[in-house]
């Protein structure tokens, strides 16, 4: 039998000790009743290499080669900056791009590209930074123009040779983006320094790869340095975000939920227990008499209680990317990248 789609029947007596039962294994049965598909946070690993490995796939097969082509690794407060202006569920790039402080202590301006599509189990970094990387296939480097009515912006920031560092995130916007659409979506968000997708300014210089690496190693045809590729912990979140000055907010309420829900259920088991003790000692008739201030034991009627699983792999957003759409690559002050068309 399918248990997540099947509709599960609680039979049981309706006194007051078995409905606080019922009660109390609704309020257990309500996280997994109401589980949705859980994306990656931006301290898993998982996530962050899959990101990291993506990007310099991309990087170091451009055509024409690129002799100058950084290698790219994680940076922290660059995912910060990107978790935060997720949970915003806008589609539309962050206005603190270029301000200094405001996306990472030390980049500005910083990069950006976006990607919305489907919340279902199918969602990937790979696929939404591949999607950005397809955009190749419109564009002319020779002349840096890009065909009518399409977007170059994304594939230039995912490979442009100065950006070495990467920070991405993906949040579920129950209700929508802003500026796109209203279904139920998930937004994916990659900040990147230094900033690329400059007005009239090749992504990156062509030639034999790593000819012009300036003493860095060769892997796989990206320039590596180990002082650079670092991964900096800095102890750094932006100011800004929706709800509170910090992106920190939501963290604290969700430590604090973590902490009162075990609370909360040993309360409820303890009065469950309490209720059953005083029922067998005091017995039926006693018992409604002295706790429930009846002058009878309840009638013995059957009460049904319903819940039903969701399958979070099953309808309309089971499939990830197949709305998928892109915000234009601002990766730089309007005045001199590309902005939205």
């Amino acid at each position: 039998m399918d248990v997540a789609r099947s509709r599960v029947w609680f039979r049981a007596q309706a006194s007051p000790v078995a409905l606080t039962r019922i009660l109390g294994l609704v309020v257990l049965m309500g996280p997994i009743a109401a589980a949705e598909v859980q994306l990656p946070n931006i301290t898993d690993h998982s996530f962050i290499d899959s990101c990291v490995k993506a990007h310099n796939g991309h990087r170091a097969k451009v055509k024409p080669p690129s002799s100058d082509m950084l290698y790219m690794t994680w940076d922290k407060a660059l995912a910060e900056s990107a978790w935060a202006w997720a949970r915003s569920c806008k589609f539309s790039h962050n206005p603190f791009l270029s301000m200094a402080r405001k996306l990472h202590p030390n980049f500005h301006p910083v990069g950006e590209n976006l990607w919305v599509g489907d919340p279902g189990p199918g969602f990937s970094a790979e696929t939404a930074v591949q999607k950005w990387a397809d955009e190749v296939n419109d564009f002319d480097y020779s002349n840096l123009t890009c065909r009518p009515k399409k977007m170059c912006g994304h594939y230039k920031q995912v490979v442009w040779a100065k950006s070495y560092k990467v920070g991405c995130a993906v949040h579920i916007c129950p209700n929508g983006v802003e500026e796109f659409s209203k279904k139920k979506s998930a937004i994916f968000v990659c900040n990147y320094g230094n900033a690329g997708n400059f007005k009239d300014v090749h992504p990156y210089r062509p030639g034999a790869a790593c000819s012009e690496c300036a003493g860095d190693q060769c892997e796989k045809g990206l320039c590596r340095d180990s002082k650079r590729d670092e991964v900096e912990n800095l102890n750094w979140r932006p100011d800004w975000g929706p709800g509170a000055t910090s992106s920190a907010s939501c963290r604290a309420d969700c430590l604090a939920v973590l902490l009162t829900r075990p609370l909360s259920l040993l309360l409820i088991f303890a009065g469950v227990l309490g209720l059953q003790t005083a029922r067998e000692e005091h017995g039926d008739q006693h018992f409604s008499q002295r706790f429930l201030g009846t002058k009878q034991t309840p009638p013995c009627s059957k009460t049904f209680v319903m819940l039903r699983i969701a399958d979070p792999s099953q309808g309309p957003h089971a499939r990830a990317g197949n709305r998928a759409r892109m915000a234009p690559g601002l990766s730089a002050p309007p005045e001199v990248g590309q902005g939205r068309k």
